[in-house]
């Protein structure tokens, strides 16, 4: 099992940047592919990106040109680089873990960390 513990979240003008951090801790962090998800309010939680352990990496469109995932597996660490926000960005932006020994799939969650785009 792997515990998640993100950072970096805030209050940002539109245009601006942010960098996201996630730490992971007990167990091998090379193992899991990685992801970033966000949920703004009253709406469901959504995918924005994952790196996987190989280094593959996709994007969802809203945010695809805008945001870089990537990941340190020495530091046991994921990040998310977010530039030019938008207003629509506003969520919570949760660390996601994902374990798949094929039939299975395993998730972890951090806890979020608030991210705000605002004037």
């Amino acid at each position: 099992q792997v515990q998640l513990g993100e950072s970096g979240g805030g209050l940002v003008q539109p245009g601006g940047s942010l960098r996201l951090s996630c730490v992971a801790s007990g167990s091998i962090f090379s193992i899991y592919d990685m992801g970033w998800y966000r949920q703004a309010p009253g709406k469901q939680r959504e995918f924005v990106a994952r790196i996987t352990g190989a280094g593959g990496i996709n994007y969802a469109d809203s945010v695809r040109g805008r945001f870089t995932i990537s990941r340190d597996n020495g530091k046991n660490s994921v990040y998310l680089e977010m530039n030019s926000l938008k207003p629509e960005d506003t969520a919570v932006y949760y660390c996601n873990a994902r374990y798949s020994p094929r039939p299975y799939e395993y998730d972890y969650w951090g806890q979020g960390t608030q991210v705000t785009v605002s004037a």
